[in-house]
């Protein structure tokens, strides 16, 4: 294609050979033709590339495929999918997933009738494996509604956070390109989990006004190789929670930097990052009841060794809360048993 197009469609890759022929079919049935699909291989070896390549000629050059030399992860390959793009708005897809028909047609209709710089859809479907099973999904939060929300006030977005009323998969989403660049706005590659839900606040954060519409044209497959369920240990999930609490937080703050609400109401600034943190550390403290602290602290070390500099009274601050509630739990366990073996014996 020799101009640009109006939307990019952005698709990472990995080992996708049973899907993404499905996913590209629903691309090239799109009312909608003026778009673009360009492909990140994140280091496929199951042959998925070369179904991609068969597609080639099906989408009369709108395809184009590109290759990491090495697996880098969803977040990076989504962000040079973007740097790559050259439309005038994203959308981001999966793999394994499908976009119905007019799709693309109804998102961009809605972004140049309203304006906006983010169309965000309250709605979906969720579809089998197999695909012969859909249900509509909608977030049962203020924003989802059967009625288009234009939303211009930050601090509605704020106190929505607060009280988790947003989605976070980027495929929810038609995202004006230069919004997301001149913000700075691109996927956190140091986290491992969660990366979508950190960067969705920075759509939050930064954009001037968001469409809130009941639209829902996408299919999210539950596949049986998505990423949250690979099979990890205690462990690796504990490593994967102090990961998104540090980097996750960074992330975020340095996001609140460039936006001056924060600088006018540092309260909301403190509220989000420490419900972003109870969060995650919820999922921490689940996970480290079965790992012992010296486990913990190995496996926090050789993750984040290097930076010990930047964090390490944070990670102090973190192993001290666990070491707290794992004590506690213990307590509580055996005050349970105490109290099971009173009832027992008045009972008798």
């Amino acid at each position: 294609m020799t101009s640009a197009p109006i939307i990019s469609v952005i698709i990472p890759m990995f080992n996708a050979k049973k899907y993404i022929a499905e996913c590209l079919d629903s691309v090239l049935l799109q009312t909608f033709q003026d778009f673009e699909v360009i492909l990140v291989n994140d280091a496929s070896t199951d042959g998925s590339r070369q179904i991609a390549e068969s597609y080639l000629e099906k989408f009369g050059g709108r395809l184009a495929i590109y290759d990491n030399q090495k697996n880098l992860g969803v977040s990076a390959t989504r962000n040079k999918g973007l740097e790559i793009s050259r439309g005038e708005y994203v959308f981001f897809m999966d793999a394994d997933d499908l976009i119905l028909p007019a799709g693309l047609k109804r998102l961009y209709g809605l972004a140049k009738c309203f304006d906006v710089d983010v169309v965000n859809c309250t709605g979906f479907y969720n579809m089998s494996d197999d695909g012969k099973e859909r249900t509509l999904r909608r977030l049962k939060k203020p924003t989802a509604t059967d009625e288009n929300i234009i939303d211009v006030n930050l601090e509605w977005r704020v106190k929505g956070l607060l009280e988790d009323n947003f989605y976070w998969a980027p495929w929810r989403r038609l995202l004006r390109r230069d919004f997301l660049i001149r913000n700075g706005i691109f996927f956190p590659e140091e986290l491992k989990i969660c990366e979508d839900e950190i960067w969705t606040h920075g759509l939050l954060f930064c954009a001037k006004k968001i469409l809130h519409t009941p639209l829902a044209i996408y299919l999210y497959r539950k596949s049986e190789g998505s990423l949250l369920r690979i099979k990890r240990n205690n462990l690796q999930k504990a490593d994967s929670d102090f990961n998104a609490i540090i980097q996750g937080l960074t992330w975020i703050d340095s996001m609140m930097d460039k936006v001056p609400f924060f600088q006018t109401a540092p309260q909301y600034r403190y509220e989000i990052l420490s419900h972003v943190a109870q969060r995650y550390f919820a999922g921490l403290y689940k996970n480290s009841l079965k790992v012992s602290q010296a486990d913990i602290y190995r496996s926090v070390k050789k993750t984040f060794g290097k930076n010990f500099g930047d964090y390490d009274v944070l990670i102090s601050v973190l192993l001290t809360l666990v070491n707290s509630f794992q004590k506690a739990d213990e307590k509580n366990k055996m005050r349970l048993i105490e109290l099971e073996e009173q009832m027992k014996g008045e009972s008798s």
